[in-house]
Formats: structure tokens, C-alpha cells, sequence
């Protein structure tokens, strides 16, 4: 893993694709997740008018609030052709609050059908949190 406290970076993966995602504390790590998810996807932005979303998410637990959240991001890319390029967000007590600044979407590479609970633990790491996540392809 590099030095960097925060960040992402594919990983191989048999059938789909999967990032390893670190940050020191769980809202960088999510942040860094829909960074690494939005360059696998090669989203590219209209330099345009900015837009801007509010998303709420309450779940169970960490990993079940990440794929919700991936995929509520997933969701944006895909029916509303939105595209973020800032994330702000809060996490406390399994309750995610967040804003995302963003733009329609110029040009995608790649599709991804949804982020997995495949192998998915959110641990304490050399960066403070880390994870692995895997995306249905």
C-alpha cells in the first residue's frame, strides 16, 4: 500500500473489479471509495453548470452503509447522468449526511451493474480504515 493517508487503487479481481480504498477515518474512506468507483466508470464532466444533491442513508452497519452508498451514487451516474466531483459528508450513529457537487456526465468508459458485499470488511489499517470493495460488472 503507498504512504498516502488516503486514497485508492484497483486491485485484480477475477470476474469483476475491486478497489482497495484507505483513509484515516470512515468519511474519507467513503469519499475515497466513490473517487476510486467514478474513475473505474472514466467519468468524464460537462464543463457546464454545477449541480448539486443532498442524499441521507441510514443502515445496520459501516459495510452496509458503504454499498448503500456507492450504489445511491451508482444510481445518480446512471438514471440521472450526474456525475460528482465533491463529496461532503458526515457519518455518526450508522447515519450518513451528505452533499454532492457534480455536473451532467460528458463520457463514460465503463459500466458497473452495483457495489458487492463480496469479501466486504471495513478494518482498522497502517492509514487508519481500509477496506476492499468489489463491483458486479
Amino acid at each position: 500500500m503507498t504512504t498516502s493517508t488516503e486514497g485508492f487503487r484497483e486491485i485484480e479481481h477475477t470476474a469483476d473489479w475491486a478497489l482497495e480504498v484507505w483513509g484515516p477515518d470512515l468519511e474519507a474512506l467513503f469519499v475515497q471509495a466513490a473517487l476510486g468507483m467514478c474513475s473505474l466508470l472514466g467519468v468524464r464532466l460537462v464543463n457546464g453548470p454545477r449541480e448539486r444533491r443532498s442524499l441521507d442513508l441510514k443502515a445496520a452497519d459501516s459495510e452496509t452503509l458503504l454499498v448503500d452508498f456507492l450504489n445511491e451514487l451508482l444510481f445518480l451516474v446512471d438514471r440521472e447522468n450526474f456525475g460528482p466531483d465533491r463529496i461532503d459528508l458526515e457519518i455518526r450513529d450508522q447515519r450518513l449526511a451528505m452533499v454532492i457537487d457534480g455536473a451532467q456526465i460528458a463520457e463514460r468508459g465503463k459500466e458497473i451493474k452495483a457495489a458487492t458485499f463480496a469479501g466486504l470488511v471495513i478494518r482498522r489499517g497502517e492509514h487508519g480504515l481500509e477496506t476492499r470493495v468489489v463491483f458486479d460488472v
